[in-house]
């Protein structure tokens, strides 16, 4: 009978184990590419794309591993940006407007660390700001912003950029 139920908590304990092992692993598919909770990285387009802006044309804006982000340059305003992966081609751009700074220059660091763009926004009020985002193959957000003065179309097919 003691024996009995040694064999009997043994049983459970190994079952609880193997429970615990395949929730774990369904929770480590979860954090995989594309799963989980995306991260947003916030760029200053503007300060990117620095003088470039005053000659038409086709200018890079930035890399990012086998992604290159560019703008079309027509009149001293940006016509548009694309991203293109290395091996896949064109990757799909998607347009935001909102009211709030999302991205600082860098000379507006302070000298403790860099100062969150919400804080500058008092400066800013009033002023709104177009971005352009991508997801990257592992489910992150780039997104390049710029002052809505910047923009040729301006707002047109923006959605409101609503912030995680």
């Amino acid at each position: 009978m003691k024996h009995a139920r040694h064999f009997a908590a043994i049983l459970v304990a190994v079952a609880i184990v193997g429970m615990l092992a395949v929730v774990d692993a369904a929770s480590a598919q979860g954090k995989g590419k594309g799963k989980g909770k995306a991260k947003h990285s916030h760029h200053n387009a503007q300060q990117l794309l620095g003088e470039k802006i005053k000659s038409n044309g086709h200018h890079k804006l930035d890399q990012k591993g086998e992604y290159t982000t560019s703008v079309d340059v027509r009149n001293g305003k940006v016509a548009g940006l694309q991203v293109k992966h290395a091996q896949k081609g064109d990757i799909p751009v998607t347009k935001y407007k909102t009211n709030k700074r999302m991205a600082l220059r860098s000379d507006e660091s302070q000298a403790g660390g860099l100062r969150l763009a919400s804080f500058a926004q008092e400066q800013y009020l009033g002023t709104l700001w177009i971005g352009y985002g991508y997801i990257d193959e592992y489910g992150n957000e780039e997104i390049y912003w710029f002052p809505y003065d910047m923009i040729l179309d301006g707002d047109t097919g923006a959605i409101e950029y609503i912030p995680v």
